[in-house]
């Protein structure tokens, strides 16, 4: 995995980002790969602040994950600093090639250089090889988690 690179997103990143995201039952029906319009304004705002990390992995010149990664500064936990991890997508052909495992470990180095005491992340319930890809990764399952769409 030497020829791997990850770094933060660009412009140029969000056809192939918006293509993993809607490349799977639950992203195709609520993503739009036909107009970029909003992917691009809200990369925009998400490079703008400074607790916001969207990167991508990057081999021999294509874009083959990415991830969003936010610092949450808080009062909870002594004034704990906690970090999420979003919107984690490998792209099909390199599913099992164990760059999901080097994109967690990044998010999680990366929570820790920023002086995070907690990771966190959210999967959707239907995702159970997820689950297990992220049990596997030291994760508990510890919480329930509620959305409320607006």
């Amino acid at each position: 995995m030497g020829d791997l690179e990850i770094r933060p997103a660009v412009a140029d990143d969000i056809p192939a980002i918006v293509g993993m995201l809607a490349d799977d039952p639950l992203g195709s029906q609520r993503e739009s790969p036909d107009d970029l319009t909003p992917y691009l304004a809200a990369l925009e705002r998400l490079s703008e602040d400074p607790n916001q990390h969207v990167v991508v992995a990057v081999r021999e010149g294509r874009v083959v994950g990415t991830l969003q990664l936010t610092i949450v500064p808080g009062l909870s936990r002594k004034g704990a600093t906690r970090s999420i991890i979003e919107g984690v997508r490998v792209h099909a052909d390199e599913r099992g090639s164990g760059l999901g495992t080097r994109f967690i470990e990044w998010a999680v180095d990366r929570s820790r250089s920023e002086g995070c005491q907690l990771v966190q992340l959210t999967s959707d319930a239907t995702r159970t090889d997820a689950h297990r890809f992220y049990e596997r990764l030291g994760f508990t399952a510890s919480h329930v988690g509620f959305k409320l769409q607006l």
